[in-house]
This record gives C-alpha cells, sequence and structure tokens, in this order.
C-alpha cells in the first residue's frame, strides 16, 4: 500500500517510521547495527547505514514530517541533506516531540498535515 504521508520517530538507535491516510496505518520499524570495528569512524559508518535504511523506508512517500528529540533530528537532517538530497526535499518539516504512543505520533501527524496542507493549498488526500 502506497500512503501519501508520513510520519517519522527517529533517535540514534531506532526510528519508527508511519506512513498514513485517513483510515490507515502501515508501521515500519529500523534498528541501528551495532557492528563497531577498530577502524576510526566505524560509529559513524554505522550511524550512516542506519539513516540510510531509514531514508530508503521513505521512498516513494510524497510528504514526511520527522520527529524525535533535537539531536538525532539534527543528525538525521545533516544526513539527509548531504547523502540523500531527494529524500531531503520529500520532508516537510523536523519536528522536536518527546517519545509518543503510536497513536498520539499519528494523531499529531495528521493535525500537523491538515494544516500543511491547507497553507500550501494542496487538498489532502484520502
Amino acid at each position: 500500500m502506497s500512503l501519501f504521508h508520513a510520519v517519522v520517530w527517529i533517535d540514534h538507535q531506532k526510528a519508527q517510521v508511519l506512513q498514513f491516510d485517513a483510515e490507515h496505518v502501515q508501521a515500519q520499524k529500523v534498528k541501528a547495527h551495532s557492528h563497531h570495528t577498530a577502524y576510526h569512524g566505524s560509529a559513524v559508518r554505522t550511524q550512516h547505514e542506519f539513516f540510510g535504511e531509514v531514508c530508503d523506508a521513505l521512498a516513494g512517500i510524497a510528504e514526511v514530517l520527522v520527529t524525535g528529540p533535537r539531536t538525532g533530528l539534527d543528525d538525521f537532517r545533516h544526513y539527509a541533506d548531504k547523502h540523500r538530497p531527494a529524500t531531503a526535499k520529500q520532508i516537510v518539516a523536523y519536528e522536536t516531540v518527546d517519545h509518543p504512543s503510536e497513536a498520539q505520533l499519528v494523531a499529531y501527524a495528521r493535525k500537523y498535515f491538515l494544516k500543511y496542507d491547507r497553507m500550501a493549498g494542496t487538498p489532502t488526500p484520502t
């Protein structure tokens, strides 16, 4: 099922991607892999792999709201802007939020996109 909107909650260890429309929610979880090596920068490579998997999960979604703690958002934004410009264009906003439940996150995103689509003059798909 391909849905028009998605909300992501992300930190440095995990991400929850929720695609949704008026009636449906499709959830996907992405976890960071811990395989540090003795090589310099292995933690950065691991983080890039994780952020890359999150970007892959967002492929084909027209509008994405990214949420989470400030440091996770900042690092993901930097990665997307630098390494995945196509994904960065799909992201309409970054919002700092605590760790809401799945239902709270979807409700927050639906409310956000209702306002966003009205301001952009785009009818919200149903």
